[in-house]
């Protein structure tokens, strides 16, 4: 029998970044797109179009890739929603949000992931180190 726990995946991270919200919230996108990587730093080349509908994906060139998700919410500097199976390529849904808010000293970037499905266990147990290298990624270029 399957537990709800195993159905369930539910991240949450955040990290503070030295720079106004404006600039965080272009260093996301550049993150999320241009300078988009795999944690062992290989390039990871993504398309984000930035309007509600808009598509999230893994560029491969010559019409192939990979469908992270669509655009649910973007209201910049603040607030990304993106909803889609991700980095999974089977039956999940998902939906990441990424919520920007101006704090003493800078910026604080959250991140929630939730998606409910047979979440593989590799990608379970790889998912907050992923996220995190992003969230790291989005300080770095921002700083």
């Amino acid at each position: 029998m399957i537990e709800t726990q195993e159905l369930t995946l539910d991240v949450s991270q955040s990290i503070e970044i030295n720079s106004a919200i404006g600039d965080a919230y272009k260093a996301l996108i550049r993150r999320l797109t241009v300078e988009s990587s795999t944690p062992d730093n290989q390039p990871m080349p993504m398309v984000l179009e930035e309007w509600p509908g808009g598509r999230w994906f893994r560029d491969l060139g010559h019409g192939q890739g990979h469908l992270w998700g669509f655009v649910q919410v973007i209201k910049p500097p603040t607030l990304i929603e993106i909803q889609g199976p991700m980095f999974m390529s089977y039956p999940v849904a998902g939906h990441v949000q990424f919520r920007l808010e101006q704090v003493a000293g800078g910026t604080e970037l959250s991140l929630r992931h939730q998606a409910l499905g047979l979440v593989a266990e590799e990608h379970r147990q790889g998912v907050v180190p992923g996220w995190d290298h992003l969230l790291n990624s989005v300080k770095r270029i921002a700083e």
